[in-house]
């Protein structure tokens, strides 16, 4: 892709989502929930195994960085 527009970059990232208005206990729950697996040494392992790179964000930070993410891919 960068040979026909330099300058490009594109990752995938994958998480979990909730529709707006999900009360904030739920998302909580899934924070923490998803916090717990990512910490668990096997499931990390097997991420990586995946040729990927766990990353334990919190729900607002993942927010973050969906918005940072569209606004570079709107550009």
């Amino acid at each position: 892709m960068a040979e026909f527009l330099p300058g490009f970059e594109a990752s995938i990232y994958v998480g979990i989502a909730a529709p707006p208005g999900t009360p904030a206990a739920i998302i909580e729950t899934l924070d923490t929930t998803m916090r717990l697996a990512l910490a668990d040494a096997a499931m990390t392992k097997r991420i990586s195994e995946l040729v990927d790179t766990p990353l334990s964000l919190s729900a607002a930070d993942f927010a973050k960085l969906v918005d940072d993410e569209t606004a570079k891919c709107a550009r």
